[in-house]
């Protein structure tokens, strides 16, 4: 049997940056989250928040360098697999990724090295605001690829002559039309993610009776966040999903499942698309609630897939199960910001078993969300690399052999368990071994005084 080099290419990119993106997402969210611990022991100077902020920012620096690691592979096979789609599109993909290592990169790498190694080198407010540079400069990188992502879905600003794309209005291509949702949605899935991993970290830590005032202070925070992050993604990602409506309808038409353009569309919630009968299988459907949230009208029109040519559509299967795994994260992840507020206004937060076995549960449920959501994007763009405009055929390397691509994707594989299984096995160490408790405090901290039990009275108070 013939090797595709086509279908391999784009297993193999999506391998990486299915890897790659689980890393940039944690340390987005992890940024932010050490910056506000890094100002809590600037502003109370109690060492709890400084000892939470020295553990976490272990993990930072190694999920970052990972995430670097991945990075670079992922970027190499724009020239290896998709050398054309790099030609046609690098007027304006070139600078857009290149921004991204001047504004955002250099920034994260310079400060991060000063939140490292600059606790006692470094005044404690340097210290401090090179958190929040750092902070700063994950959510500039994630400005400039998703700008760079979002043009690819929803290109703007840009004219295509003699097989390239040329700018003609930046700001036009940089702030896209999907742009503004996707960077929302993709920003608060990111803050969802680490809140989670926070979360489901400290929930292990308190059911086997480890740093009780770390773990406490640290689950409550992440609940916080939650309650608060969770529902309001609900919000963004139906504005999001108006959106693609808008401009990939297609897409949209494959999240749900429809065939027919009709009125009245229903949801479906579950079903078995077949691609090539063009129907679906066991349905079970709520009618007229899918135009109700598509069109918000009951009895709106919402387009079908057979309303574009078979080589047009995009794979169904994927798109739709994909889809119903997000959102059926994105409703767990509301009810446990709910639960955690309920059982924290009852008093019952650090001793509902339950709940704390939820949590630890839950803890890799934002990378699978992200995941799942990154599979809607880009399979859903399908066929097009840049879309209605470049078809992914026209995007290939010239001479591009399947046998070549399977060996690298081979290679790719077997090098990505041994160096990011034994990254992964470290940060799960690292995790395991909690914070440093009752080292000398840095500068301006003051001193630590021991832990005694009236410690946990006074979080358990601060949560009820």
């Amino acid at each position: 049997m013939a090797l595709d080099p086509e279908l391999l290419s784009r297993i193999q990119f999506a391998f990486v940056v299915s890897f790659h993106i689980l890393f940039p997402t944690f340390t987005i969210g992890l940024a932010s989250y050490i910056a506000v611990l890094e100002t809590l022991w600037g502003w109370t100077k109690r060492d709890l928040y400084i000892e939470l902020s020295q553990f976490w920012t272990k993990i930072f620096a190694v999920s970052f360098a990972m995430g670097v690691v991945s990075g670079i592979v992922m970027t190499y096979q724009f020239g290896t697999n998709w050398s054309r789609l790099s030609d046609a599109s690098a007027p304006i993909i070139g600078p857009l990724l290149g921004y991204e290592v001047l504004s955002a990169f250099f920034l994260e790498a310079t400060f991060l090295g000063i939140l490292l190694f600059g606790r006692n080198r470094v005044s404690p407010g340097l210290h401090i605001a090179s958190a929040y540079v750092v902070a700063l400069g994950t959510l500039l990188s994630a400005f400039w690829i998703l700008s760079a992502n979002s043009w690819m879905q929803t290109p703007a600003g840009a004219e295509f002559r003699d097989g390239r794309f040329y700018p003609v209005d930046w700001i036009a291509a940089i702030f896209n039309p999907s742009f503004p949702y996707r960077f929302a949605h993709m920003v608060t899935a990111c803050y969802l993610t680490t809140a989670f991993a926070v979360v489901g970290a400290s929930a292990w830590a308190i059911r086997n009776k480890r740093f009780p005032e770390h773990s406490h202070k640290a689950f409550a925070m992440g609940l916080g966040l939650i309650a608060i992050l969770a529902p309001a993604q609900l919000v963004i990602g139906d504005l999001h999903g108006l959106n693609t409506l808008r401009h990939q309808p297609a897409k949209i038409a494959a999240m749900e499942g429809h065939w027919e353009t009709q009125q009245g569309a229903p949801l479906l919630l579950f079903a078995i698309p077949d691609q090539a009968a063009e129907r679906n299988r066991l349905e079970l459907a709520i009618p007229k609630l899918g135009s109700l949230i598509l069109t918000h009208d009951s009895m709106g029109e919402v387009a079908g897939l057979r309303d574009w040519p078979p080589e047009e559509r995009p794979p169904v299967t994927i798109v739709f199960f994909a889809f119903r795994l997000m959102v059926g994260l994105g409703l767990l992840m509301i009810f446990v910001g709910l639960a955690g507020l309920w059982l924290r206004w009852r008093g019952r937060l650090y001793d509902t078993d339950w709940f704390l076995r939820l949590c630890v549960w839950c803890t890799p449920i934002g990378f699978v969300a992200i995941l799942a959501g990154w599979f809607v994007t880009e399979i859903g763009r399908q066929p097009w690399t840049i879309y209605g405009q470049l078809h992914r055929s026209d995007s290939l390397s010239p001479s591009l052999t399947g046998a070549q691509v399977l060996g690298s994707l081979l290679i790719y594989v077997a090098a990505y368990c041994v160096i990011f299984g034994t990254g992964i096995y470290y940060l799960i160490r690292i995790a395991r071994r909690g914070p440093t408790v009752g080292e000398p405090a840095p500068a301006g901290a003051t001193a630590r005084r021991p832990l005694s039990g009236a410690d946990l009275p006074l979080d358990e108070g601060e949560a009820s």
